[in-house]
Formats: structure tokens, C-alpha cells, sequence
């Protein structure tokens, strides 16, 4: 990708004026579980703010929100679905929407309960979506990016951190999606196709055993998985096991 303006490595390797620092909104249960990053950013001159955040870990700018997982805490959230709408509802507040990915990523390859292949298909799937995916390997790596990114979109390009109030399903369209996403191994983009093809949710519901057929991405594993959820009876008793089941 090619600089232009100020886009250049000029504010990486300036020196710092003296004055100058940027500040960083965090919530407050980040700041809890992560003292040191708390700890690094607090050296490093950066002013802190803590707060309860609805999404994001860090607050940048007014366009720029960082999530923070370890890969280990990634891999787990594959097995649940609320990650993906989580960084896709931070997207539509904040045009620049970043996850640091903390640790050794090759570590996947170890995993018995998961395949690689997941991972790295979650992780295409964000970044497809406009969620861009930075690997650091230590807390140290992370206190540098997360600073280095304040000061690029503070000192640099003279842009605030501004906490956005979020809004759930502002429009009818919005909760549409929302509904239909919520299925099993569904998601945002998913039911977005399904609802281009079937027009509204009734009409998708009613025609579930051609999904496969008509949409992209959906197969006979996905459509029976929705199928149970839809037609079995409920019961108080019963565990949501198909809800726990990872993003295809």
C-alpha cells in the first residue's frame, strides 16, 4: 500500500515534543485484567482514562478503537459468536476498528480441540469485513503499537479520543440482520446474503432446507444445525450446545 500526505514514517521515528503526548481511553475492566499495559502506556507518558466501554478495550481517536485478545482468548471465542458482532458493531461506530492479536500466533498448531484452518478462516472473515488484525507477540509489543497508533492519529493527525454511544439495530434492516446473524454459525455476513436471497426472515425460515442450494457458504452442516434450533420443542432443561459451536 502506498504513503501519501502525511502518511510517511516520519512520526514513527521523530523525536517527541515536549507536551506531547497522546491519551488513551480504556475500560475499566481492561485496565483491570491488563495492569501491564496499563503500566507500559503509563511510562511511556500517555494520559489514561478508564472508563466502562460498551465494546472497544482502547479508544484511539474518534475514528480509531483497538479490541485486545491473546491468542489463546481468540481461539476460545471461535467456539462462541459474540466477538464477531462485537467487532462488527464497533466497525460501524469507528471507521478504523483494530484487533491486537497478543502472543505467539503459530501456537494454533497445537491446538487438539480446534484446526488451524478455523483460525485463519476467522481471521480472514475479519479482515475481509474491514477489521484490521495485528499480531504482537508480548505486552511490551502492545504498550509500543497501541502508543505508536495514539500518537499517529492524536499528534499526527490531530483527531480526539472520543467515546460513541452505540446504538443496536438503528434500523429494521439492522435488526433483520441481527436476528438472522444470531442463528448457529451464521453471523453478520451470512445472513446477510440470506436475506438478499429470501428478502425477509419469515421467508428464509420457511425455505431453510434450500439454503444450501441458493446461498454461498452454506451447507447441509449449517442448515441442519439452524433446522434443530427452529423446530425443537423447547425445553428449560435443555443446554444451548449448537449456540457454543464455531464460526464456519
Amino acid at each position: 500500500m502506498f504513503m501519501s500526505g502525511i502518511e510517511t514514517l516520519v512520526p514513527f521515528i521523530g523525536n517527541k515534543s515536549k507536551g506531547e503526548e497522546p491519551t488513551i481511553i480504556i475500560d475499566s475492566r481492561e485496565a483491570s485484567s491488563a495492569p501491564k499495559i496499563l503500566k507500559g502506556l503509563v511510562e511511556k507518558g500517555v494520559i489514561i482514562k478508564t472508563q466502562m466501554l460498551d465494546k472497544a478495550d482502547y479508544i484511539i481517536s474518534d475514528q480509531c478503537a483497538v479490541e485486545r485478545k491473546t491468542v489463546n482468548d481468540f481461539v476460545y471465542t471461535l467456539t462462541r459468536r459474540y466477538l464477531f458482532e462485537q467487532l462488527f458493531s464497533t466497525k460501524d461506530i469507528y471507521s478504523k476498528t483494530l484487533l491486537v492479536l497478543e502472543g505467539y500466533l503459530p501456537v494454533v498448531y497445537k491446538y487438539s480441540s480446534i484446526q488451524p484452518q478455523a483460525v485463519w478462516g476467522a481471521m480472514f472473515n475479519l479482515a475481509k469485513n474491514g477489521v484490521a488484525i495485528v499480531n504482537t507477540g508480548s505486552h511490551k509489543e502492545t504498550v509500543d503499537f497501541l502508543y505508536t497508533a495514539a500518537r499517529q492519529e492524536q499528534i499526527v493527525e490531530k483527531r480526539s479520543p472520543i467515546v460513541h454511544s452505540y446504538k443496536k439495530c438503528d434500523t429494521l434492516t439492522d435488526a433483520q440482520i441481527y436476528f438472522i446473524a444470531s442463528l448457529p454459525s451464521i453471523g453478520r455476513e451470512k445472513a446477510t446474503a440470506i436475506l438478499e436471497t429470501y428478502k425477509t426472515p419469515v421467508n428464509a425460515l420457511m425455505n431453510v432446507d434450500h439454503w444450501s442450494k441458493t446461498v454461498d457458504g452454506l451447507g447441509p452442516v449449517i442448515t441442519n444445525k439452524v433446522k434443530d434450533v427452529i423446530s425443537t420443542p423447547y425445553k428449560e432443561s435443555n443446554q444451548c450446545q449448537n449456540c457454543e459451536t464455531a464460526e464456519n
